[in-house]
């Protein structure tokens, strides 16, 4: 319990002074792999059951795989049967943006992370209580700490 409180006062301080990172696509094109660069900056979509994240279940922190901001708690996680890493709701409101997004025949709603703009995934209204809401996540744009480790400086 003692590391999960860690956690909680780290993310705390580094969402108190979030600030949107401008960095253009060559920059993030050297930091990630190929395939988590077209999931966070081409909004591209891994396959359903491929991230191993899916099934993590130790407690921990989720960050952005990009720019290290906490996202998600692993208190939050939830198996939602759609073979992508799922949760209630993200670690703090000011975490996340979100947008409209109309590529498929029904509007959805897009969210990003605040700080690098890299694409996660979409929230529908389907999930479990509390917030009735489930936060369908790609697995390559996140990066999962554990809760026994130090989470890394935030980086760009």
């Amino acid at each position: 319990m003692a590391a999960v409180a860690a956690h909680a006062d780290a993310i705390g301080e580094r969402l108190a002074t979030v600030s949107r990172l401008e960095r253009d696509k060559a920059f993030w094109r050297g930091k990630l792999s190929a395939a988590s660069y077209e999931v966070l900056f081409e909004e591209d979509t891994e396959r359903p059951f491929s991230s191993p994240l899916n099934d993590e279940k130790r407690a921990g922190t989720f960050l952005c795989a990009a720019c290290y901001l906490p996202l998600f708690s692993s208190q939050d996680k939830f198996d939602s049967g759609t073979g992508w890493p799922s949760f209630t709701a993200p670690v703090s409101a000011s975490a996340i943006g979100k947008k409209r997004d109309f590529l498929l025949l029904i509007p959805r709603t897009e969210y990003h992370c605040a700080r690098c703009g890299g694409h996660q995934g979409h929230v529908f209204k389907d999930g479990p209580k509390p917030t009735g809401e489930r936060w369908c996540n790609n697995g390559l744009g996140l990066r999962f700490v554990p809760a026994d480790e130090a989470l890394p400086a935030l980086r760009g």
